[in-house]
């Protein structure tokens, strides 16, 4: 498993190769990767920048692997996420599950997706017309999170 935070583009053909290489036995392995969007609810954003503690995020994204591992049963997984200023259009997280049946790779995808925004220190700010707004947590991220909890 790894957890990487990187202020460089993201390379999702390297990450899957690297997932592949560590999912012995793996009949399954589903990627995710989400693109900043280049609007919000007041109109156009012209990119965001990502703030993250070093260390505690990465500290942050292995645990949450270590329970998508535990609650799916993973061969493998992993997380990239981006900070710094990212573009319209670009990839911000990268995200890959191995599993032996696709059902597992697929739920742990969503299950690490919809934690990450919840248990992992990453802070967000939206560039709008010369100004930068840091992003407040969305109901619906936290309601995508407790779907999960509630599971348990």
């Amino acid at each position: 498993m790894f957890a990487e935070v990187t202020d460089a583009a993201l390379d999702e053909q390297a990450y899957n190769t690297r997932l592949k290489a560590k999912a012995t036995n793996a009949g399954a392995i589903v990627t995710f990767t989400g693109l900043v969007r280049d609007y919000n609810n007041e109109g156009g954003i012209d990119g965001i920048s990502l703030e993250h503690y070093p260390g505690m995020t990465e500290a942050a994204m292995m645990k949450l692997l270590e329970q998508a591992k535990m609650q799916f049963d993973l061969r493998s997984a992993g997380i990239v996420h981006r900070y710094g200023f990212v573009g319209n259009h670009e990839p911000i997280v990268w995200v890959g599950c191995a599993a032996s049946h696709r059902k597992a790779a697929f739920e742990a995808a969503e299950f690490v997706m919809d934690m990450l925004k919840k248990s992992v220190p990453l802070w967000k700010k939206e560039h709008q017309d010369g100004d930068a707004t840091w992003v407040a947590a969305k109901a619906s991220d936290e309601e995508a999170a407790m779907k999960w909890l509630n599971q348990k």
